[in-house]
């Protein structure tokens, strides 16, 4: 039994109903044809006539993937081993994720906005490319049509693999929305990762992992870049916001929740193993840890390459991964796919210092050999590109290879057992080590280590349904992208993870239509991390009309019953600065936890990991130096509110991407509340008393930067907290109610002893 539905302007997909089995949608446009055996009904992917193995949706995923990776072509494997660049719905004209349609720029092209690019036709007929990162999209339906148009093209081509759309994390709060149960959205917003973790409880990361699955599927993306278990043992790199915090307990059980949440279909919407319609691949992120970079520089960046254990405590880091993502409660198992990071994790391989996706040690001993694991192993982005620049986010990042070739490059990333590589979309260099491996080891050997990763990737292809029916109904996905219910679950997620720090005399909660001063931020001109400039502002740091519905608002200290001021954790740069080179210095500068001008009195005489190659730097120490952060304007409003108010209540609200030093500030004012991206009604709700607030540090709060420089970069929970003027420590699992300082089953739990 059949049934046609059609977009307006786009290709017929026809839908076949199996009695007992699965729809199947396909374009006829694309050549394929339906065959009948014994009443049930499959697509002819292959275009000739019989039911191929792989074509078979009764047999298991990893029967079939054998089948298909059989009969590709070396071509075609080189192509599924790319992962593209970043891609966006419709393309950007300018910067990096621009593209053009027939040569010409979008708005030039009169074409759709979910028409593909000059560039995406050509790495999936050119290329044999599969694998699609995902960026912007202008909303659901346009996405649906898109993976359509997607689909419908690949269907077409070689042996009729489905594209394996992808997406890093996009579920983050606009802060200045307001939540309405009636409205939806464009896709449900949830805290950072960092704020789930504040949550203290897997449960409701779960339950994130099962919504936004479902929101992904109706989005056409069916593997998640995520999530990111690195343990964040070092305060200052510029990543810890998109971890689950320091602790590698708390971060084992949010891993375990997240991936399982994420990969898990339901009963009726599962294939088989746990796998089904709802599921979406988990591609942890980052091994073996991240979360060490020397003094929080990011590998990124060049001048970040090297992470450090100085704490001896390499294999902590690897806890959320093998003993977290690799065993599942739910019947998927474990993580479909791992992301090595950038980092030369150093002195821990046997042999070399190298990016972690080039050394055999940490893939091959470790990952596979060790720890038993057969999933995809992608590196992270542009690894196999040439380096440009030594403070460039865009630049190519081979550390520790920099001297091959891109094609050795790659060659060395498959002995070392990587599968994927990650920014690739061109498939030459992959043919080219492949014909250097036929060289070293023979066509048999070679053919054989293809077929091998191809397996792993077709499985993660098939366990989806998605070459049964890779298609969307636009109006469907319209619906269930930001439904209602999926809102409510983002905004309750959010209320659980503001943590009250301080609460001086039980200042708040506020009553109801008092009269609130809250100044606007300041912030100069500056940078951001792509490098692109940024213009200086002066603004409301929250909506007012959203303010407005709990408290009265002037822009009169005087009228005002209390001050709110607004603040972010304290950004200070990359760590490296070409104005210190263009002086004379070695181009190393501090990154800072507080907000006023710091100078690195306690930071190491000599680095811990260096450069030797000629023209770059071996000892990156930056004693001496100075960094004002680029938001010190944040201090200045606190205390100026502060002096303004004239002894009548001051809160402070932060936004924390980091662990920061509040010892400038906290003595002044009477409240301390902490987010970690929330909506402003959500803050609006625990001010006020409508919500109680239960949220609890995933990481210590340093005491001054003297505990900051002193700490190891690889071990947690080994600073000098801050003691507030009401005698409270704001260590790990600290946070307080309306009763005080919390202490529950999750404090029990976690807590350290």
């Amino acid at each position: 039994m059949s049934q046609t539905t059609a977009v307006p302007n786009e290709q017929t997909i026809q839908y076949v109903h199996n009695p007992n089995g699965p729809v199947l949608g396909y374009s006829p446009a694309s050549g394929v044809k339906i065959i009948e055996r014994d009443g049930l009904y499959f697509k002819d992917l292959s275009k000739d006539g019989e039911l191929d193995i792989y074509e078979d949706w009764r047999l298991p995923a990893e029967q079939r993937a054998k089948d298909l990776a059989s009969k590709m072509s070396v071509e075609q494997i080189a192509g599924l081993m790319l992962y593209s660049r970043h891609q966006s719905i419709p393309a950007e004209s300018k910067g990096w994720f621009a593209s053009t349609y027939g040569g010409k720029t979008y708005e030039e092209s009169g074409a759709k906005p979910w028409e593909l690019t000059d560039e995406q036709l050509h790495f999936l007929a050119k290329d044999h490319l599969r694998h699609i990162l995902v960026t912007t999209v202008e909303s659901p339906a346009i996405a649906a049509r898109w993976n359509n148009k997607v689909q419908a093209f690949a269907e077409g081509t070689g042996h009729g693999i489905p594209a394996n759309n992808s997406s890093d994390p996009r579920h983050a709060s606009d802060s200045s929305s307001e939540f309405n149960a009636g409205s939806g959205g464009k896709i449900s917003m949830w805290p950072e990762s960092l704020g789930l973790a504040a949550t203290f409880d897997p449960e409701v990361t779960r339950k994130f992992g099962q919504v936004a699955a479902k929101e992904y599927r109706a989005l056409g993306l069916s593997t998640a870049l995520s999530p990111q278990i690195d343990i964040a043992t070092e305060p200052r790199w510029f990543r810890f916001n998109g971890t689950f915090g320091e602790d590698s307990g708390l971060t084992t059980a949010m891993a375990e929740a997240y991936v399982d949440g994420f990969q898990n279909s339901g009963s009726e919407r599962e294939i088989m193993d746990g796998w089904g319609y709802d599921s979406v691949n988990a591609m942890v992120k980052h091994w073996p840890g991240g979360g060490s970079g020397e003094a929080g520089r990011d590998a990124h960046y060049g001048c970040g390459k090297y992470a450090v254990y100085p704490g001896d405590n390499f294999e902590e880091h690897l806890l959320p991964f093998v003993n977290g993502a690799f065993k599942l409660s739910g019947k998927t198992g474990t993580a479909s796919a791992v992301m090595p990071y950038y980092t030369v994790s150093v002195d821990q391989a046997t042999s070399e210092n190298v990016g972690n996706s080039y050394s055999t040690y940490i893939i091959k001993d470790l990952l596979r050999e060790k720890y038993g694991y057969d999933g995809v192993v992608c590196t992270d982005w542009l690894i196999t590109a040439d380096e440009t620049a030594r403070d460039s986010f865009l630049s190519g990042k081979p550390w520790g290879v920099e001297k091959l070739s891109v094609a050795e490059r790659h060659y060395k990333l498959l002995m070392a057992g990587v599968d994927q590589f990650g920014g690739n979309n061109e498939i030459e260099p992959v043919l080219e080590a492949y014909r250097m491996g036929v060289a070293e080891h023979g066509e048999e050997a070679m053919r054989s280590r293809f077929e091998r990763s191809a397996v792993r990737l077709l499985k993660n292809i098939f366990r989806l349904g998605l070459f049964e029916n890779p298609y969307l109904d636009p109006e469907e996905s319209e619906r269930v992208v930001g439904n209602a219910a999926f809102m409510r679950e983002g905004y309750e997620a959010q209320l659980k993870s503001i943590v009250l720090l301080k609460n001086h005399d039980g200042v708040l909660p506020l009553q109801q239509k008092s009269t609130v001063y809250i100044p606007k931020r300041s912030l100069p001109e500056g940078k951001d991390w792509f490098g692109n400039p940024t213009p200086p502002s002066y603004e409301y740091p929250v909506n007012l009309n959203v303010v407005s519905k709990y408290f009265n608002v002037t822009d009169k200290p005087e009228e005002a019953d209390f001050g709110l001021v607004f603040i972010h954790s304290p950004k200070s740069g990359t760590g490296y600065s070409q104005e210190d080179v263009e002086q004379g210095g070695n181009g190393y500068v501090p990154l800072s936890l507080q907000y006023g001008t710091y100078t690195a009195e306690h930071a190491r005489e000599v680095s811990l990991a260096g450069d030797s190659r000629e023209g770059d730097v071996l000892n990156r120490s930056y004693k001496g130096k100075s960094v004002t952060p680029h938001n010190t304007a944040d201090l200045d409003a606190v205390l100026d509110t502060k002096r303004q108010m004239n002894g009548k209540p001051v809160i402070v609200s932060m936004l924390l991407s980091n662990p920061a030093v509040v010892e400038e500030f906290e003595a002044e004012v009477d409240a301390i509340v902490a987010n970690f991206g929330v909506q402003d009604q959500a803050l609006m709700e625990v001010l006020s008393g409508a919500v109680e607030p239960s949220g609890l540090l995933p990481m210590q709060m340093p005491a001054n930067m003297k505990t900051v420089e002193e700490q190891l970069e690889d071990v947690p929970h080994d600073m000098d907290c801050h003691v507030d003027t009401e005698g409270h420590v704001y260590d790990f699992a600290f946070g307080m109610n309306w009763g005080g300082v919390i202490s529950d089953e999750r404090t029990r739990k976690y807590a350290r002893a």
